[in-house]
C-alpha cells in the first residue's frame, strides 16, 4: 500500500506545482518517491540476505543485519517526515 501512495502523493505534489508554480511542491514530491529507489537500492539487499537466514543459523551476523535494517528503515521514515514538512510548507505560503 506504501508504493501506491508514495506515487499518488508524487503526482499530486506535481499537479500542484503545475497550478501554483511553487517549487516547495515538487521538493515534497521528489523526496516522497525517492523512497523508492532507496528501498530497492539500499534496503531490499539487506532483506534480501536477511530472509537467506535459515531461523535456526541465526547468530551474530543476522542481528548486525537486522540492527543495520533499522537504521536503513529509520531513514525512509525520515524521508516521510521531510516530504510532509515540504508539503507543508509550501501550503502555508
Amino acid at each position: 500500500m506504501q508504493a501506491p501512495l508514495a506515487v499518488l502523493g508524487f503526482l499530486l505534489g506535481l499537479l500542484s506545482y503545475w497550478q501554483t508554480s511553487d517549487w516547495r511542491w515538487i521538493l515534497g514530491a521528489v523526496i516522497l518517491i525517492a523512497n523508492w529507489p532507496y528501498t530497492f537500492l539500499c534496503i531490499m539487499p539487506t532483506n534480501n540476505r536477511l530472509m537467506a537466514v535459515e531461523p535456526a543459523q541465526a547468530g551474530a551476523e543476522s542481528r548486525s543485519l537486522i540492527v543495520a535494517w533499522a537504521s536503513l528503515h529509520a531513514v525512509r521514515t525520515a524521508l516521510g517526515f521531510a516530504a510532509t514538512a515540504a508539503f507543508l510548507w509550501a501550503s502555508l505560503h
